[in-house]
């Protein structure tokens, strides 16, 4: 069978893979995106109802990208950040005026992420979409990867990235490990309307049994994170929506008044896992297929879409995309960003989901100080919005 040959093949059309296409649509790069969903599909899994909370950094790429027109009437800002732990004195507030941003960052729906990245795929030309497939053999060469997929097609490319996600199938195929743990934590998500209007607050409350995130969201709507030890979500779930929001009431605290509506609530498993040596012979991990990261902070997405930056930075005018060299230039850069962002979301999970007394007070004082010393909470704040490392162009708002 005739091998069809590629500059890129990015395996995954999820919200990482497709903003690198997208990111690329400029290059002088033959693309191809190949995905294992209908194009356009309701099945396609990364464009669920999730909200999305996209840090400041991650907005002004999508700016650069040419995107955030598209995405802006979608998007509710986040103008302040309350941080408390429940039962302890002490609170981190973050304001955007504080920073001189007209948001520490945007809530949108992943759904109409995915409607705008299909929109610019449909239209670009440098990229050809094959879907629904899936890749059932990867070969390495000295110059090239062949890659064989579930319809006997044969494809090979300079480089491959690898953005199908947490179960990544390149990942299999190339038997790479990865470190894991299981945080014997489950996330109950769902929207959330109340009494008092969030005035684009978003609240993190750190609890014994996880953190508990609420993000403004249109229509008054709040969207929700209930972190939760592994086993009580069950009962959770099955509570009537007046119990359920009572429950919740007492885990988060009348800030924002009364809960008064809550809508469809789902649940899923929380894991860390870092894949070992992301980077290989002309394939490169990113995204969930390289770090799966708890959703503390919210930074799993925003960490891939900084992926994408740095590596469509060192990919766009590469007459060979995928030497050596040019990963090199690429994990050096992500690397600490990456390990850091890890390291972090770790640390908070485990300082903050137990009810250790002693830890708790600490906890507090902690919260109190930094709240009252600008240049930490300035740097709390750059970290959050995904500005504390050198940034690639598109992270500083300068299209490919």
């Amino acid at each position: 069978m005739k091998t069809q040959h590629f500059d890129l093949i990015i395996v995954g059309g999820g919200m990482v893979g497709a903003s690198l296409a997208c990111s690329l649509k400029k290059s002088p790069l033959k693309i191809a995106v190949i995905e294992a969903f209908e194009f356009n599909s309701k099945q396609q899994p990364s464009y669920d109802d999730r909200a999305i909370a996209l840090a400041y950094g991650s907005q002004r790429i999508f700016e650069a990208m040419g995107l955030w027109q598209q995405l802006a009437p979608h998007s509710t800002a986040i103008s302040d950040i309350h941080i408390s732990d429940r039962g302890h004195f002490g609170v981190t507030r973050l304001s955007a005026q504080s920073e001189n941003v007209a948001a520490l960052g945007q809530v949108i729906t992943a759904r109409e992420i995915g409607k705008v990245l299909n929109q610019t795929l449909s239209r670009q030309d440098n990229l050809q979409l094959i879907c629904p497939a899936k890749v059932t053999a990867l070969t390495q060469y000295p110059d090239s990867v062949e890659l064989v997929l579930d319809d006997e097609q044969h494809l090979s490319a300079k480089l491959i990235v690898a953005a199908d996600g947490g179960h990544s199938t390149i990942r299999r195929l190339l038997g790479l490990g990865a470190s894991q743990q299981d945080y014997h934590q489950t996330a109950i998500t769902a929207n959330i309307t109340t009494e008092q209007a969030h005035q684009g607050r978003a609240f993190e409350r750190f609890t014994d049994s996880g953190p508990l995130a609420l993000l403004p969201m249109s229509d008054n709507r709040c969207s929700l994170v209930w972190t939760v030890s592994t086993g009580d979500e069950v009962d959770i779930l099955n509570l009537s929506d007046h119990d359920f929001l009572t429950k919740l009431q007492d885990r988060f605290g009348y800030r924002l008044g009364k809960f008064t509506h809550v809508g469809q609530r789902h649940s899923y498993p929380l894991k860390l896992m870092q894949t070992d040596q992301a980077v290989q012979q002309r394939i490169v991990l990113i995204g969930n297929a390289a770090h799966n990261l708890h959703p503390i902070a919210g930074q799993g997405f925003n960490l891939g879409l900084r992926d994408v930056a740095a590596l469509a930075d060192v990919l766009v005018n590469a007459d060979d995309c995928g030497t050596a060299q040019l990963l090199h230039d690429y994990q050096q850069w992500r690397q600490d960003d990456q390990d850091n962002v890890i390291q972090a979301t770790d640390g908070l999970v485990k300082l903050f989901s137990n009810d250790n007394p002693l830890l708790g007070h600490l906890r507090g004082a902690g919260l109190a100080a930094i709240d009252a010393l600008s240049p930490i909470k300035h740097l709390l704040a750059q970290k959050s919005m995904g500005l504390a490392r050198k940034q690639p162009r598109l992270g500083r708002g300068i299209s490919l």
